[in-house]
């Protein structure tokens, strides 16, 4: 067994909701089933990819407040929602209303940039202002300012009898705010995110710099830090910034012999994507890690990205079956995460 002088101190695990247009309503019972087992199994929190126009979830801010009513404890998180797709102040009112359903469990995670194929869509998505959208920094900073509860126009008060009119999103909610999240690829955002109060999300996907060898690890543990300086600098951060990675991990201690044959032939067809740069923007994956809880322990101490944090989302893969996510949801849960010193929810709390 490894040893590790930091304990892992929030274990969370992350899921595209991946269903089968001819059925969608089961794929999204399946994440709920899925969610409400990381809760029985003391996970910290449970997390949701976005997709649009894809076979996985396109609404987790829906997914979320149906989650919020099947559980009581779990954190409940996005990672990441692409701001190119949303209106930030209409985000911002679902956002605080799921979190006020949820008793404060939303951990919005957010990115920008241009919309994923933007010219085939532009012409539904924004039909009449596709050229001029921002898709910089400043909508994640819009949505910021109105998830705080900053004044959105001069106008308030009581109009007639009974319309009553605020000046900020609402409904509002504390501390949301101190929750917001940002999906980081490259040192700029990284420090992006640092300087403007934001926690980091570092995936399994990264752009290293020009003068950096493509090796992940290092690349990730490099702009780790360098957000965490950036933070630290910044008097909005406050010396309370989260950090926390998210890489594939799939443990295979009580899988059968038929699902680990499955899980390394979809390791293996991922591999040769992690040994170059990939794509004109030189995105860098990195390796599923596969084997049994011990054997992933070990990768991962020897991870630089994962010995800068103490708080992870591992992702699980995107095409297995639902009884496939128990299994590897256990595993994490039952023998990865003590491993890696973490303690599930309830241990030592009296709780059963």
């Amino acid at each position: 067994m490894p040893d590790s002088t930091r304990p892992l101190r929030k274990l969370g695990f992350l899921t595209i909701g991946l269903f089968d247009p001819a059925d969608p309503a089961a794929g999204h019972e399946s994440t709920l089933q899925i969610i409400e087992l990381g809760e029985r199994l003391g996970f910290d929190s449970a997390w949701l990819r976005h997709r649009h126009l894809q076979f996985g979830i396109s609404s987790p801010i829906a997914m979320m407040a149906a989650a919020s009513q099947r559980t009581s404890r779990i954190e409940i998180g996005t990672a990441v929602t692409p701001l190119g797709w949303e209106n930030p102040l209409r985000l911002a009112e679902d956002l605080a209303t799921v979190d006020l359903l949820a008793g404060g469990r939303l951990n919005p995670g957010l990115s920008v940039g241009e919309p994923m194929h933007y010219d085939t869509v532009k012409h539904e998505l924004y039909p009449d202002s596709s050229e001029v959208e921002d898709f910089s920094y400043a909508r994640v900073e819009r949505l910021a300012r109105l998830v705080a509860g900053e004044p959105v126009r001069a106008f308030s008060g009581r109009q007639g009898v009974v319309e009553e009119f605020s000046n900020r999103v609402e409904p509002h909610s504390p501390g949301l705010g101190q929750r917001l999240w940002y999906g980081a690829g490259s040192r700029k955002s990284a420090v992006w995110a640092g300087t403007n109060g934001f926690n980091l999300l570092s995936s399994s996907v990264i752009f290293p710099e020009k003068d950096q060898e493509p090796v992940f690890a290092d690349v990730q543990q490099s702009q780790i830090r360098a957000y965490r300086e950036a933070a630290a600098a910044s008097r909005r951060a406050e010396g309370s910034a989260r950090i926390s990675q998210g890489l594939v991990v799939i443990p295979t201690d009580s899988a059968s012999s038929d699902q680990r044959e499955k899980y390394q032939r979809y390791v293996d067809q991922r591999l040769p994507r992690t040994l170059a740069l990939q794509g004109p923007k030189g995105m860098l994956f990195a390796p599923d890690l596969i084997g049994t809880s011990d054997e992933i322990a070990e990768q991962l101490y020897a991870h630089a990205g994962f010995r800068e944090v103490d708080e992870v989302a591992f992702a699980l893969p995107f095409s297995f079956d639902h009884e496939d996510y128990v299994q590897i949801l256990t595993d994490i849960a039952e023998k990865l995460g003590p491993a890696l010193g973490w303690t599930p929810f309830g241990v030592g709390q009296g709780v059963q």
